[in-house]
């Protein structure tokens, strides 16, 4: 697939543009939420790494130029846009962002781009989809590993999200935010990430009957055998699988009142002697169903979660926004922003600075990169210069490390699942002062 093409057509009559009227100043973009999304008090950032990648990888190859020369929209654009500047055209700019898996709050940016116009301008489109969709899984997938209170969740959402790379994707923002493993066999190649799954209720019908499924099932797979239980009757299954000495890891419940079930199954287990036997449930989980069933104290020892996660079907789109905020006129740089109602922008390159009293995070303060005085732990690093990344990649089991630490420095207060308090952001004096400046007091 082409590296360059999956973009808005508005981003190349912008740098076609741009390229035409001579007009190549250095610009400074930033990418940002404006408001969280219902029921979520926090988010935590990713897709750091794939959008970096593509970054470096960008570039326009001899068919890409021949399909755009045909784009009845570029028709006018001159000749040597497509015969000089596309074959030459690299990412050349610079970037600093939020480490993957650190929680962020609306307004603070996430990335901020500095480059040449044309280039800062193209990149929009496939940087908001990476960081967007990844992000919103990573915050949802957050919520869902706070709420099992530490049993454990696998990401069970391939076959529900929009398209096979966005489960694969969905998988690695899933796990970066504490899920246990994934059933997508492609993400745990590609990103490390432990893969599980079970079994399916097709096995169970291709059988004369349930027990025969069963056997058969843990001859091939010995000791980690996973049985489902609800093709038929649950309870009945459980019972049979006692009579058959048969001592699977686990089994798992996929439908019906799974705290009642959950309770009943596991007393046919425990008085057949299968102690050590957990019981996984799924189907149609959520933070919030996930939180009834541990509340209610069932017996349940893991969870598996689809579409909530590959979809983050609570918040699908973040409404992520990437804007202007700094351009260079005459050799200066100068700060930016828009005034429209109900979507003014922020002007300046920022910095965000997240105070700490105890080794809890009391407030971030959002601040122009500039500024003198500011305190706190700073949130964005320069991750690449040149068009080249800093430093190497980092392990995604290092990042799910670290977005768990940085996770728990978050007040419990704001992390809850229900009624949630709003953590403080607040921009800095200089920050407020050329916001005001510019606006002209209006905001």
């Amino acid at each position: 697939m082409s590296v360059s093409l999956p973009t808005d057509l508005y981003e190349l009559t912008m740098m076609a543009g741009y390229y035409t009227a001579g007009f190549v100043p250095q610009a400074t973009f930033e990418l940002y939420v404006r408001e969280l999304p219902p029921n979520r008090a926090f988010l935590i950032s990713a897709g750091l790494e794939q959008a970096l990648d593509y970054l470096e990888q960008l570039r326009f190859t001899d068919a890409d130029i021949e399909h755009l020369r045909s784009v009845p929209a570029l028709q006018r654009v001159r000749r040597d846009f497509f015969d000089e500047y596309l074959p030459r055209f690299r990412f050349t700019g610079e970037v600093w962002a939020v480490e993957e898996g650190t929680p962020i709050f609306p307004p603070a940016p996430l990335l901020r781009v500095t480059a040449p116009l044309p280039e800062a301008q193209f990149v929009e489109t496939v940087l908001l989809a990476h960081v967007g969709f990844q992000t919103s899984v990573a915050s949802r997938a957050a919520r869902i590993v706070h709420a099992a209170l530490g049993r454990e969740v696998v990401e069970f959402g391939a076959r529900r999200a929009h398209g096979i790379e966005a489960g694969v994707l969905a998988a690695r923002a899933a796990f970066l935010s504490g899920c246990a493993s994934t059933s997508n066999v492609e993400a745990g190649r590609r990103f490390g990430i432990p893969v599980s799954g079970t079994m399916a209720h097709s096995w169970v019908m291709s059988f004369p009957d349930e027990i025969a499924a069963f056997r058969r099932y843990a001859e091939v797979f010995g000791e980690e055998a996973v049985l489902l239980l609800d093709t038929y009757d649950t309870e009945q299954a459980a019972r049979s699988i006692v009579a058959a000495g048969l001592r699977p890891r686990a089994v798992r419940l996929d439908s019906g009142d799974l705290i009642a079930l959950g309770s009943r199954v596991r007393a046919i287990l425990d008085e057949g002697g299968l102690r050590d036997t957990q019981i996984f449930v799924s189907g149609d989980l959520d933070e919030w169903r996930i939180d009834e069933i541990v509340r209610a104290d069932a017996p349940v020892d893991g969870f598996g979660v689809g579409a909530a996660l590959s979809t983050a079907s609570d918040a699908p789109s973040l409404g992520a926004v990437y804007k202007l905020v700094e351009i260079s006129r005459e050799g200066a740089a100068v700060a930016v922003m828009k005034t429209s109602a109900g979507k003014h922008t922020h002007p300046g390159r920022k910095q965000v600075w997240r105070v700490f009293d105890g080794g809890m995070a009391t407030e971030d303060v959002i601040e122009l990169a500039e500024a003198v005085g500011a305190s706190g732990e700073p949130l964005l690093s320069r991750v690449m210069s040149g068009g080249k990344r800093e430093r190497p990649s980092r392990p995604l089991s290092e990042l799910r490390i670290r977005s768990q630490a940085a996770l728990a420095a978050i007040p419990e207060s704001v992390r809850r699942l229900r009624h949630p308090e709003r953590y403080n952001v607040r921009f800095g004096s200089a920050l407020s002062a050329i916001a005001q400046r510019i606006s002209g007091g209006s905001l």
